[in-house]
């Protein structure tokens, strides 16, 4: 399902297969090398040897936050701003400077905890504490995606099929946008989405290493266990709003984010 970037910005058939699908892949949105001098710092600390798989015993180890040279020119290459300015608009959203969080996943025998599906949250319900807003059990998400203009995934090793890419269901942003909408602006806390697009096929974030996928931000998703060889880089951040979605716009000038959640919804 993967449709090749052929130039600076997104091709018209690209951004059709995002508002569609949820997701576009960009390949070598960043250089290979750029990945290597990524993992070699995720190495570093990491509580393993790089040369002995014995010691890999955990199948997964969260590292964070990243945001030193190479990840942070990683996050701002002209290709990849090119892109977001296309899916989210010009002036629309937060630049980052570092990667966040790494879940680098391990061939261990054992089987991944967090591995069920799952739509992000992006903003604290108003109960939650403000000197606790790194626990996310009270956080929330609505039907205009408040507080985040994408979900997306960078790929710092080559991973296939067997490296435990992250599962995406195509076309579950629809799914989610319909299910979110009679909760409103208030939305709801860590929705469970067993169900929700479960009658969707599924694709994998496979690529080499610099591949970038842009996910929509109701993109249900999941991780699995890792059945190949090597371990897999991999950073998810999410990409936050310099101004809110609005799924009423007097001039029409609608992102291709939101043109899919007023297609999820019936409104155009």
């Amino acid at each position: 399902m993967a449709i090749d970037n052929p130039g600076p910005a997104l091709s018209e058939a690209q951004v059709e297969q995002f508002i569609r699908d949820g997701f576009v892949r960009i390949d070598r949105a960043f250089s290979r090398d750029l990945a290597e001098q990524g993992r070699a710092i995720l190495w570093r600390d990491l509580p393993c040897d790089p040369q002995d798989p014995k010691t890999w015993t955990q199948p997964v180890v969260r590292l964070g936050w990243y945001g030193q040279e190479p990840f942070r020119q990683a996050a701002n290459t002209p290709v990849l701003r090119a892109a977001l300015d296309r899916l989210v608009g010009q002036g629309r959203w937060q630049p980052r400077a570092d990667l966040g969080t790494f879940p680098v996943r391990f061939p261990a025998r054992a089987a991944p905890n967090d591995d069920g599906w799952h739509v992000d949250v992006s903003f604290p319900g108003d109960s939650s504490d403000p000197n606790e807003r790194q626990d996310f059990s009270s956080w929330r998400v609505n039907v205009s995606s408040r507080g985040r203009a994408l979900v997306m995934l960078f790929l710092f090793s080559d991973i296939g099929p067997d490296d435990a890419p992250t599962r995406l269901r195509v076309g579950s942003h629809l799914d989610m946008a319909r299910f979110l909408e009679p909760a409103g602006e208030a939305g709801l806390a860590t929705p469970r989405v067993d169900r929700v697009g479960a009658g969707r096929p599924e694709a994998l974030a496979i690529g080499e290493a610099g591949t970038v996928y842009l996910c929509h931000p109701f993109m249900i998703h999941a991780a699995q266990k890792h059945r190949g060889t090597e371990p897999r880089f991999l950073a998810q951040p999410s990409l936050g709003l310099a101004e809110p979605y609005r799924l009423e716009r007097p001039d029409g000038a609608y992102s291709p984010v939101e043109t899919s959640i007023r297609r999820a919804l019936g409104r155009a």
